[in-house]
Parts: C-alpha cells; sequence; structure tokens
C-alpha cells in the first residue's frame, strides 16, 4: 500500500468518526428536547429501551468469544477477537445506567402503587444498589478475560499509544506462558458466563418485568440473557460483514465463519422463539388474571397487537425461512442486512414489553422518528465509535488468529 492510499484510508476513518459523533450529538439533543417538552416521560422510555438493547448486544457479543473459549472452539478465526471489541461499549453501558438513576419518577410506574408487599424489593435504593453491583461485576469480569485474552494477539510491531503501552507493561510484569493465559482466561470466561445469566437475568426482572409489577415470569430471565445472547451475534455478524467488505481477503474472514456464525444466529433465533412461545403458554393454560392481562394488553388489544406480529414476523418468521438457504448464510452483506432488521426488531420487542406500562391508555404506538428514532441513532453512535476505538487501539484482534 503506497503512502497516499494510507493517507486516503485515513481520511476516510476520519471523516467516519465525526459521522458518528454527530449522530451522538443528535441524539443527545433530541433526549434533551424530549425531556424539554410536555411529554418528557417519552424521552426516558426511549432511553431505557436504548439502554437495554444496546447494553444487551455487548454483553451477548462479548459472551460469544468467552463460550468459545470454554468450548475449545477452533472455526471462529478472528470473529472471538471482533467479539471482545464490545467491551469497549461497558464503560459507556455503565454510565447509562446510572443517567437512569435521574428518570426515575418516569421510568418506574410502581413509585405511586400499592405493592402489596413487595416494596421490599422494588425500591429505588435497593434497586440500583442491586443492578448498580451486578452490571460492575458483569463488567469487570469482561475486562478480565479480555486482559487475558488480548495476550495470546497482542503484536508488539504495531504503535503503541499511552494505553497500549500501559497494558503491555502490565503483561510483561506478570511473565506468564501462554499455558497460564488460557487457563486464567478459562477461569475469566466461566466466571463472565455465570454472571451474564444472573446479572442479565436481574435487570430483566427490575428494569423490564417490574414495570408491571403484579405480572411475574419465572422463566423472564432466561428469556433475557437468551435474547442478549441473540442479537450480540446478530451485532457480531454486522461487524464482521462490514470488515470483510472493506478488507475483503487480509480480514482472514471467508464464508465459512459466516455460514458457521450464521447457523448459530438461526439456532438461537429458533430458542429465542420457543422462549416467547413457551411463556406465552404457560400464561394462557394457567389462566390466572394478574397473568392474562400482560398478554392480553400486548397481543390481542390494540394498538400492541399489531406491534406484536410485527415482532414476531420480523425476529422469527422472516429470519427463519430466509436462513433456512445455506448460501444466504454464506453473504455478508445479507446476513449484515437480515440482522440489522432483527436488532430493529428487538427493539420493538423491547417497546411491546415497556411500552403498555409507561403509556396508559395509548390510543396509537408511542413512537416518532423524533423521539425514539434520533435517541436510537445517538446509541448507535456510542456503539460504534466504542467499538472502533477498539479495533483501533487493537487492531491485531482482526488480523491475527489466536493461537491453539
Amino acid at each position: 500500500m503506497t503512502e497516499s492510499d494510507t493517507k486516503t484510508m485515513e481520511i476516510k476513518k476520519s471523516r467516519t468518526f465525526w459521522v458518528f459523533i454527530i449522530l451522538v450529538a443528535i441524539g443527545l439533543a433530541a433526549f434533551v428536547f424530549g425531556l424539554a417538552s410536555q411529554h418528557p416521560e417519552r424521552a426516558w422510555q426511549a432511553y431505557l429501551i436504548n439502554f437495554l438493547l444496546w447494553s444487551a448486544i455487548a454483553q451477548g457479543a462479548v459472551l460469544f468469544s468467552a463460550v468459545m473459549h470454554m468450548t475449545n472452539a477452533r472455526w471462529t478465526g478472528p470473529l472471538s477477537g471482533l467479539s471482545e471489541s464490545f467491551t469497549a461499549f461497558f464503560p459507556i453501558s455503565y454510565i447509562l445506567f446510572l443517567v437512569l438513576f435521574l428518570g426515575r419518577a418516569h421510568i418506574f410506574p410502581w413509585l405511586h402503587e400499592d405493592l402489596h408487599g413487595k416494596e421490599v424489593w422494588l425500591n429505588i435504593p435497593f434497586l440500583f444498589t442491586r443492578d448498580c453491583i451486578g452490571l460492575l461485576i458483569l463488567y469487570v469480569l469482561g475486562f478480565g478475560y479480555l486482559f487475558n485474552a488480548l495476550q495470546l494477539k497482542f503484536d508488539p510491531n504495531q504503535p503503541r499509544g499511552k494505553l497500549r503501552q500501559s497494558i503491555f507493561e502490565a503483561w510483561q510484569r506478570n511473565h506468564r506462558k501462554p499455558e497460564e493465559i488460557r487457563r486464567r482466561m478459562t477461569i475469566w470466561g466461566g466466571l463472565y458466563i455465570l454472571a451474564f445469566a444472573l446479572v442479565l437475568s436481574l435487570i430483566g426482572f427490575d428494569l423490564v418485568m417490574s414495570m408491571d409489577p403484579h405480572w411475574v415470569s419465572t422463566l423472564f430471565g432466561a428469556y433475557q440473557f437468551v435474547k442478549a445472547f441473540f442479537i450480540g451475534l446478530g451485532a457480531l455478524i454486522i461487524l464482521a460483514a462490514v470488515i470483510r467488505l472493506k478488507q475483503g481477503a487480509a480480514s482472514n474472514l471467508n464464508a465459512a465463519h459466516f455460514h458457521d456464525i450464521g447457523k448459530l444466529f438461526f439456532a438461537f433465533c429458533l430458542l429465542w422463539a420457543d422462549f416467547f412461545y413457551v411463556q406465552l403458554m404457560v400464561i394462557y393454560y394457567g389462566n390466572i388474571p394478574e397473568e392474562t392481562h400482560y398478554v392480553i394488553m400486548r397481543t390481542m388489544l390494540p394498538p400492541w397487537n399489531k406491534l406484536a406480529w410485527t415482532v414476531f414476523i420480523v425476529c422469527f418468521i422472516g429470519p427463519f425461512f430466509i436462513l433456512l438457504n445455506k448460501r444466504i448464510k454464506t453473504k455478508p452483506i445479507l446476513m449484515m442486512i437480515i440482522c440489522s432488521i432483527v436488532i430493529i426488531g428487538i427493539w420493538l420487542e423491547h417497546l411491546l414489553l415497556l411500552g403498555p406500562a409507561l403509556n396508559h391508555g395509548a390510543q396509537s404506538i408511542p413512537l416518532s422518528f423524533v423521539h425514539e428514532g434520533l435517541i436510537s441513532l445517538g446509541f448507535l453512535g456510542l456503539m460504534v465509535i466504542a467499538v472502533g476505538y477498539f479495533l483501533k487501539v487493537f487492531p491485531e484482534t482482526i488480523l491475527v488468529k489466536e493461537s491453539n
């Protein structure tokens, strides 16, 4: 590559970076504008939905690397390194969660309700304390796994900024052998997987299910972390497709990688739908008023019934029949489109779960480009900037495979 080509690429990267900075600024402006409007609860609703969605994407994507390491999978190639790049969103996610405290009066409709003895669990100080601790544990474990995983990929010939230099010096002080590093990765990875299931369940109970405090589902926690892995895989496929389209063969990504991770994405599409169905059937056969009201409101009564069918078609029916085709799973562009649509569908699924509780008596679905759309673009910008920064600091994660 000539010097002019290198400069051209740097200019394009700089322009792309500023595009997403502008998206973040637009999203922030839309959020502030929403807070100043007559309906600040709409802005907080969009904020909560996006926090849940993008945090789950990052958490689920990192889980891919941990699971692949624990199972000693050898087919992943650069995919594991790409999945680890989503840890860059963890600090942002934690800060975004803390900001939720400011909107507690608009986010938690049970604050002024009679909770019939559930006040011990559903109170603001205890809720934010346990969720803060849970997320902190999850993210620390994720960084602990990443700290060890990067040692096996680190290229000392790459330019070293302050962050790379400090991490490299920490590694040098430890003087660990590859076998010791892998053993520590197994410990950190196993703990991250356990924390992922527990913390995602807790977040699901506290920030989603509690919006209707008299509704209970013992499967809801599992439904939340399965969904997080589902959309995490989708985001990983999108990132891999972008890298493949930009770098070609130099990315070390080929059709086999997309086919294999596409099959995994397809499997979790089925599992998500299965959990969706199982919850519905248990409530249907139980026929307990507190439980059936929740389902009837979201699947049978307008305006939410149309949204429920949209979510089911976009997140399951469409991907199911499309991904039955083997060739489609090997095409980066097609997989990127499918995964993007599914993630949008899961965004709508969060709106379906939260909307009826936060918009009592709504005659139409509270969805507009100005509120929900622009705020969502701001969160997208945060995710892209975080992942892009990680790949810039640690470019070897996509150029060098982990040695086995």
